[in-house]
């Protein structure tokens, strides 16, 4: 009964470590618990079951809204909203179950530090590949000027690795392990001889944000698409006029519920074409675009000041449940999103040029994958610009968790990010991480933000996820040399 107890007492600590109760102090204990219940236990799938009874908990803990998305905007109802959520959660807790039974393998050797902290990089790296990411434990770290010192050379997995290392010290001084053990923490040492975070600095360019604030629920008629497209446009310009003399280089409008089709309206496509004229700025755009077969693209269309399309960037990671129904579920319930058939996936990363420099748009949920995000960087982005919809959230925590996600990814490629979504956490994200502006949450309003380009390539920027890869092949290393020496 306490091995089960100490499974859902790391669940709690890293549900309370993230956004929505926001005790990131508890990052660096949050894995304590667990690591103390599966070194207790010898038998490998009672350690399996501690480690899915922690996942399933920490996933209901920290994406209820989830539940939340599916029954008000999945159309599920809150019967089968749960159930589907619930399947998601015990689907997810496997990764928490397979870090729990192979860290019981490693607690009784002099290098259970270090291996259960690559172990836990290695397993938590998996979570895109297997159709669904969201927060890493190094995410909590974001406002920690010294561990975040490892994003821009490991990405979020290296200040995991900070936390796991903590953690498992801990844990083991606490069974009794030796006091020399506690040695490998020395290399946190690392930290200290690390570049600092960028001093924060006023940007030199300006871009303004437009934050609509339209409905997620109205049925969209040509009459009320009209009518949102006229609003965002006329916002935009009265915003422009205000800064006049200070005309911004960039207006984002962000991802909306409205149907967008700038390629096969012409009308939607003229009023852009004279809005980016007017205003004398690059227009990015969200859109629905079409493949050649009729599917649909999430897409951000960006429009030159002279009126004609720069470039167009497809969503290439999609939203389960969000832009298609993964089989076989799709008799249950439907997209959040209203457009007809199943999103298809784009197959490219663009970086677009404006002017003298280039940018990256990423939309929305891929801002989860930092080997994605980084390929904008790499491919010569000097800014990166994000459109969202966080509406499907409602008034949930997820919207600071999805804020959080994104500063992650502006320190890791140390780029400017500037994020506008339609009904909020509209932000300048600088490279360091910090939001250095936002509007507040469901209010029509623009915002005028400063940001820089940026030409230095991190570490991370260049080589993506070598640090989980090394991890993975340190951890097999350990687990292989454990079981050698037991026989």
């Amino acid at each position: 009964m306490l091995n089960w107890l100490l499974a859902l007492a790391s669940a709690g600590l890293l549900t309370l470590a993230f956004p929505g109760f926001d005790f990131a102090w508890l990052a660096p204990v949050a894995l304590v618990p667990l690591i103390i219940a599966v070194a207790r236990e010898s038998g490998p799938w009672r350690r399996f079951l501690f480690g899915w009874a922690c996942g399933i908990a920490y996933w209901f803990g920290v994406c209820h809204w989830i539940q939340f998305t599916l029954s008000v905007y999945g159309g599920m109802g809150t019967t089968a909203g749960w159930a589907v959520f619930t399947l998601f959660a015990l689907a997810k807790g496997l990764h928490m179950a397979v870090f729990a039974m192979l860290a019981g393998m490693l607690t009784g050797r002099w290098w259970a530090t270090p291996a259960v902290a690559t172990l836990w990089v290695a397993v938590e790296s998996t979570h895109g590949f297997f159709g669904f990411a969201w927060l890493a434990l190094g995410n909590a770290g974001i406002n920690m000027s010294v561990p975040m010192r490892l994003a821009p050379a490991t990405g979020v997995y290296g200040v995991s690795f900070v936390f796991a290392l903590m953690s498992a010290a801990l844990a083991l001084r606490l069974l009794g392990r030796p006091r020399r053990e506690l040695a490998w923490m020395a290399l946190l040492g690392v930290l200290l001889v690390l570049p600092p975070l960028p001093e924060p600095e006023r940007g030199r360019e300006s871009a303004l944000l437009v934050q609509p604030n339209l409905s997620e629920t109205e049925e969209w008629t040509a009459e009320s698409v009209d009518r949102a497209q006229r609003t965002m446009a006329e916002d935009t310009a009265r915003a422009v006029a205000i800064e006049a003399g200070h005309a911004p280089a960039i207006v984002v409008w962000p991802e909306v519920p409205v149907p967008y089709y700038y390629d096969e309206d012409p009308r939607f496509r003229a009023a852009a074409a004279d809005l980016a004229r007017s205003t004398g700025a690059y227009l990015l755009i969200g859109t629905v675009a079409h493949t050649p077969a009729g599917a649909p693209l999430n897409s951000a269309t960006l429009v030159a000041p002279e009126g004609f399309r720069v470039s167009r960037y497809d969503k290439v990671n999609l939203v389960p449940f969000g832009e298609f129904v993964p089989w076989p579920l799709g008799a249950l319930t439907e997209k959040v999103t209203k457009e007809a058939g199943d999103f298809a996936p784009g197959r490219d990363v663009v970086v677009s040029p404006v002017g003298n420099h280039k940018i990256g748009t990423f939309i929305c949920y891929e801002s989860v994958f930092p080997n994605f995000v980084r390929r904008f960087a790499a491919g010569g982005a000097q800014a990166l610009f994000t459109i969202s919809n966080d509406g499907w959230f409602g008034k949930t925590a997820a919207r600071w968790q999805h804020l959080e996600i994104v500063r992650m990814r502006a320190a890791e490629n140390r780029r400017w990010i500037l994020r506008t979504a339609n009904d909020g956490i509209t932000a300048a994200i600088d490279p360091a991480g910090r939001v250095r502006s936002a509007l507040p949450l469901f209010t029509e309003a623009t915002s005028t933000a400063r940001f820089n380009y940026e030409t230095t390539e991190t570490f991370y920027t260049r080589f993506g996820n070598w640090f989980p890869v090394l991890c993975a092949l340190i951890a097999a290393g350990a687990l292989v040399a454990g079981k050698l020496a037991r026989e």
